[in-house]
This record gives structure tokens, sequence and C-alpha cells, in this order.
């Protein structure tokens, strides 16, 4: 299964976190804005193509101690279509670097909608008589908040392609208790019942370490939450935003880990790509910076759940 490949990537790195490439131009140096901007003028291409040399440089610099890269859709899908094919550049480059992919795009229809975004993100689309693949990731986020009509077309490129995805269960934004702490006439939280739907869902796509191609996203920053789930969910992996930037830390997150240090990955992604800025170097030394915060990372959380594997 396709999570076995990420926990590989983590036992071989210790390393059990990924670098969220969320990128603006307001993150990029202007050495570089001002490169493509005179070579393609104030346009989106311009923006793109000084988003995709930043891409590269950090990918460089973190793919050999970084198992996985998180490239959120919408800061891509900003700068137009210009910047939809960074996204497909950014996933390949980062695939040549050995990395595994997580596509952070919250997908969320039923039927054949729903089988399009699984042929465009993880499978393959038909063209006059041959297969390719769009975008290619390892992994997409999901809403399941239209129940099994909406995951049941994902589960099927998910045994196909060796692919996985991540369920929203109990996300990081303070307003997510609105909806995903109510409590249902069983007396569950909507958001436990949510987990236990992605155990349901993963049961027949359980790999070699125990955990299932279903995942579930459970942010750092309800940290009870997640050592809850963490007990209820034993074969979904999970995804676990808000560390850094949102306020969650080592010890916030070390319960969504299993005895072996394994089933989660832990999110970072202006901590990473902004680290310049907390470590006064100069902008141009953004990738050093990420790399000196990635190590940083993997070294709190390591220190705080033990050695993996």
């Amino acid at each position: 299964m396709a999570f076995d490949r990420l926990i590989e990537n983590i036992i071989k790195m210790q390393n059990p976190t990924v670098a969220g490439l969320d990128p603006k131009l307001d993150y990029v140096p202007a050495s570089i804005k001002e490169k493509c901007f005179a070579k393609y003028g104030n346009t989106l291409d311009g923006a793109a193509a000084a988003l995709f040399e930043f891409n590269k440089a950090l990918i460089d610099s973190l793919c050999d101690i970084v198992p996985a890269v998180k490239p959120q859709a919408a800061y891509y899908e900003m700068y137009g279509w210009q910047g939809v094919k960074v996204l497909c550049d950014t996933i390949s480059y980062a695939k040549s670097k050995g990395m595994f992919i997580i596509t952070d795009g919250k997908r969320n229809d039923i039927g054949t909608t729903m089988e399009a975004y699984a042929a465009a993100h993880l499978g393959e689309t038909a063209v006059n008589g041959e297969s390719i693949e769009a975008f290619g990731a390892d992994a997409l986020t999901v809403n399941g908040y239209l129940g099994t009509d909406g995951i049941k077309p994902l589960l099927n490129i998910c045994k196909e392609k060796d692919k996985g995805i991540f369920v929203l269960v109990k996300t990081s934004n303070p307003s997510s208790g609105e909806l995903q702490d109510m409590k249902l006439k069983t007396n569950e939280s909507v958001y436990e019942h949510m987990g236990k739907m992605c155990e349901d869902w993963g049961k027949e796509l359980v790999g070699e370490y125990g955990y299932s191609a279903v995942g579930a996203v459970v942010g750092a920053t309800y940290p009870e939450q997640l050592k809850e789930l963490r007990e209820k969910l034993p074969h979904t992996f999970f995804l676990v935003p808000g560390y850094g930037a949102q306020g969650g830390g080592a010890e916030d997150v070390k319960n969504a880990f299993d005895q072996r240090g394994l089933g989660a990955i832990i999110n970072s992604s202006r901590g990473i790509m902004c680290a310049w800025k907390n470590q006064n170097l100069a902008e141009d030394d953004f990738a050093i910076a990420a790399r000196n915060e990635a190590v940083r990372m993997r070294d709190e959380l390591v220190g705080a759940i033990g050695k993996i594997g």
C-alpha cells in the first residue's frame, strides 16, 4: 500500500515530517522574482517561473532529510493555468528526488465527478486510447462529509494504483468544533464517527505496517482529540497539520504515534518555507534556513517519540 512506501521513507530518514509547499510570491526572494519578471514581464508566466524555482530549491535542500512534500493546490490555482502547471512540475520534480507527494486538494464530490478527481490526482486519464498520468501524486486530501459516495471512487484507485487518501476528520482550524465536535444520537462526536468511517473504508487496504490506504487529517492544535483518535483508529495513518506556525509543538503531536513511532506524519509549511526570517539569514539563504528548520523539527519530534521503527 502507498503508506507503506511513506512509512519506509520515514523509518529510513528517522523523520516523521512533511514539508508543505504552499508558495506565494511574498515568500519568494527578490532575486528570483527579478530574474523571472525580467524574462516574462509582470505576468502569470513570470510568477509561475518564480514559484517553480523557489520550490525546486526547497526540494533540493530537503529531499535527503524529509520524506515527503505536501503542495496545497490553492496556492497554485491562484496563479491560473500557469500555476497549475507549476503544481504538476513540482510533483514531478519532487518524485524524481524520491519524495512522497501528498496533494492537499480537499476534493469533495460524488459519482463520476469524484472519479474524475481521482483520475486527475492519483490515477490516469484516457487520451485517444492511451492512459496518461495527469498529476501523479501519491496521496490526496479529501473531504468525506458527503459520505461513502464521495470516497468509494477513490478506493479503487488506491488499490489499483498503490495510492492513498487523507480524509478530513478533526481539522486544526479554530472553528472546526462548530460541526466536528457535535454529538450524534450515539453520543459519538461527528469527528469520531468520521474516523470510524475511515477505519471501515480502509479495511480492505491494510498494508505491511498495519495502516490502510485511507488516512485521516487530525490537527496538532487539538492534542486530546489526537490522542483519543490514535487509540480508536489503530489502522488509520494520520496527517497532522497545525505544527509550528499554527501553534502546535512536539508535545502536542506525540500521541499521534503508536509505540513504534509510526502512524503519523507532521506537516510544517510556513515554518519551513519562511524559516530564514527567524534565523537572521538573508532571504537568498531561504533553502539553507529551510533545511535547518527541518532538522530542528525532526530532532524535536524524535526526541518526543523516540526511535522510529
